[in-house]
């Protein structure tokens, strides 16, 4: 037996024998926390009552929804007039109206049914005899389309 051979079984063994390691843990850092006493003296709620305070006083001295303020005036200079925009509107549907009957028109066209004859050798196989007269029609100026 070679001492690499050796060597190697013994490292194997020594790794079976060798107890498992757990990795968790349960230690506890005995770390114990003070939290502050909960009551409603919190500065979010302070902050909640002023806000509601400011809301119920702008409310109440708030103008008319009809009065026309400042600020409506101001927004009112730079927006377009509702009359234009039914004029725009208008404008543009009757563009639709057409775009979409030129639509409907060009995808419902067809082109003309052509009957096209499998065999079109069929004319000209006819046989000349044996025929009455006046009982078969001139066929000299007849134009097949093959395709």
């Amino acid at each position: 037996m070679s001492l690499a051979r050796l060597r190697s079984t013994g490292l194997a063994r020594r790794q079976l024998t060798a107890p498992w390691r757990r990795w968790a843990s349960t230690g506890h850092g005995e770390e114990h926390g003070s939290f502050p006493k909960e009551d409603f003296a919190t500065p979010f709620w302070r902050n909640a009552i002023i806000v509601a305070g400011l809301a119920a006083v702008a409310y109440k001295y708030a103008p008319e929804p009809g009065d026309n303020v400042y600020l409506t005036r101001w927004i009112a200079m730079y927006t377009t007039p509702a009359a234009q925009w039914l004029d725009m509107n208008a404008q543009n549907t009757a563009l639709r109206a057409e775009v979409a009957e030129n639509t409907r028109l060009t995808t419902s066209a067809k082109q003309p049914a052509v009957h096209r004859y499998r065999y079109p050798q069929s004319f000209e196989q006819a046989s000349p005899f044996l025929v009455g007269v006046g009982t078969q029609a001139d066929l000299s100026d007849l134009v097949v389309k093959g395709k």
